[in-house]
């Protein structure tokens, strides 16, 4: 590997050529020497060559992120590479473009197999690689040459007998190698949309018994897709890495939005217009396809179909009140959120007879440090005007309690009485739910909070979980709720929030 020229040198002869006077032969000897440290440059990183192919390139700080990790993968460094990332980040422009291209001019001589969930999409990087890989820009830098004879898009060679192929998901692959398998996103937005885990399915068993197996000795793979769901190819092929100890994949997970809240890329996006789109997603698309966060029913206790919808703009009246807060360690030290969920039982004639039943009537959480927490839990206090206000004694729950106390807010300490462990906690008001007795409105908020526990016990968070457990638990001990599960000679008496 030559060595390159320093950002002082480089400077030094840029004044040294506004110096010298116009004729003099120093001068092309200068740019002999900065155009061969910028071809260098180009071969040895990729960045570079993004910026030298690309004019009109806009750099976020993911695409350096990705750019080291093909450098690995080039380098034989790294040999199973998944990168997860949101729509419109430039996923296929490094992937299947740009990638291959500099790939192919530093290894004239090895194999890649592109695909793609199409074979036209496919087809269509191919043609993109080709013709870069023509253009004399390109040539200026490497000197990698295409076969005479090479003319498909789709399946050409290089004069060095390396050869590049394209393929749509589901297509054959027999007697190809790959010494580099690209796979760009291959699921697409109608086979997601149709629900079915078959069609993840099918991906997954072409992978593994196409694709994957024409891998030459030492190859690598390199996949770069959006998530759509537990199931899809990112899910399958890292179970069963995790649950047959097989290869080692290194998976690069880039969010839309930061925990921070701010863009991933943050030159091109803005908040606002990230916000609108995730306004206008279900939860459940936003966190898949931009947060790389899919949520999963498998294993959940809590499925969405068992909520029941209340369509009306307004709520039911509703007879008992209680709000429940989970709260999360300070701000600064962990990324849990604090949680708060406020619920309300109102009675429907089912049959001749008044049953109780449950609505959420707000759900909220957020990372706050402790004043901000305190001063949003009174604020949400004077909203609802709870019955019933429980926290649970841990991380910041503590000195909220004592805060609250002190501002003459009746406050309960909450410790369940079904098991301490979250699962425990959750089957204990499963019935609730499965026998139709919970109700939630058409909200975006409502929507966070059945994502949230259907997804438990795999999601990230689980924070709404917890309060909604503690304020179910609650109504379920103070006799608002029975089901025939229940202890007959159980009976409580209802009692608002200051007897306790």
């Amino acid at each position: 590997m030559s060595d390159l020229l320093t950002r002082a040198e480089i400077k030094q002869y840029l004044a040294l050529l506004d110096e010298l006077p116009e004729g003099s032969p120093e001068i092309e000897k200068i740019h002999t020497l900065l155009q061969a440290d910028k071809r260098e440059r180009c071969r040895q990183n990729f960045m570079p060559f993004v910026r030298q192919m690309w004019s009109a390139f806009i750099p976020g700080k993911h695409h350096q992120i990705m750019a080291d990790a093909f450098e690995r993968v080039a380098r034989g460094e790294l040999k199973r590479l998944i990168i997860n990332m949101p729509p419109r980040h430039t996923k296929s422009e490094f992937a299947s473009y740009l990638f291959p291209s500099w790939f192919l001019g530093m290894y004239p001589e090895k194999k890649v197999i592109q695909t793609a969930h199409t074979a036209e999409l496919a087809v269509g990087f191919g043609r993109k690689v080709r013709n870069l890989v023509g253009s004399q820009e390109y040539q200026e830098i490497f000197p990698t040459k295409m076969s005479a004879d090479s003319k498909a898009a789709g399946r050409w060679n290089t004069s060095k007998g390396g050869d590049y192929f394209a393929i749509g998901v589901g297509g054959a692959v027999t007697g190809k190698g790959a010494d580099i398998l690209i796979i760009d996103d291959p699921h697409s937005e109608q086979e997601a949309m149709q629900g079915n885990p078959a069609v993840y399915d099918r991906v997954y068993e072409w992978y593994s018994s196409g694709p994957r197996q024409r891998l030459q000795p030492g190859g690598s793979i390199v996949i770069v897709m959006t998530r759509w769901s537990k199931r899809d190819l990112t899910g399958q092929i890292v179970n069963a890495a995790m649950k047959k100890d097989l290869e080692e994949w290194e998976v690069i997970e880039l969010p839309a939005l930061l925990p921070s809240g701010k863009p991933l890329w943050q030159e091109f996006w803005r908040q606002e217009e990230l916000e609108a789109i995730k306004a206008e997603l279900p939860v459940s698309k936003w966190e898949a396809q931009y947060q790389q966060n899919p949520t999963s029913e498998e294993g959940a206790i809590i499925k969405r179909e068992m909520w029941q919808v209340w369509d009306n703009d307004r709520p039911p009246q509703v007879d008992y009140i209680i709000q429940s807060w989970d709260t999360a360690f300070e701000k600064s030290n962990r990324a849990d959120y604090s949680a708060c969920t406020t619920w309300g039982v109102f009675y429907r004639d089912v049959e001749g007879s008044e049953v109780a039943n449950i609505i959420v009537l707000d759900a909220f959480k957020e990372r706050m440090e402790f004043p901000e927490l305190k001063r949003t839990a009174f604020e949400f206090w004077k909203e609802w005007n709870p019955d019933t206000l429980i926290v649970e004694k841990k991380a910041a729950g503590a000195p909220l309690i004592y805060e609250m106390r002190r501002m003459g807010i009746p406050i309960s300490e909450y410790t369940p009485s079904k098991g301490s462990d979250k699962i425990a906690r959750v089957n204990a008001v499963s019935d609730l739910f499965a026998s139709g007795m919970v109700w939630r409105p058409e909200t975006r908020w409502a929507d966070e909070l059945v994502e949230e526990l259907a997804s438990f016990p795999n999601g990230d968070h689980d924070d709404l979980v917890d309060s909604t457990t503690q304020a179910l638990l609650r109504f379920r001990q103070g006799g608002f709720i029975t089901l025939a599960t229940d202890e007959e000679d159980r009976m409580f008496i209802p009692r608002k929030a200051a007897y306790y």
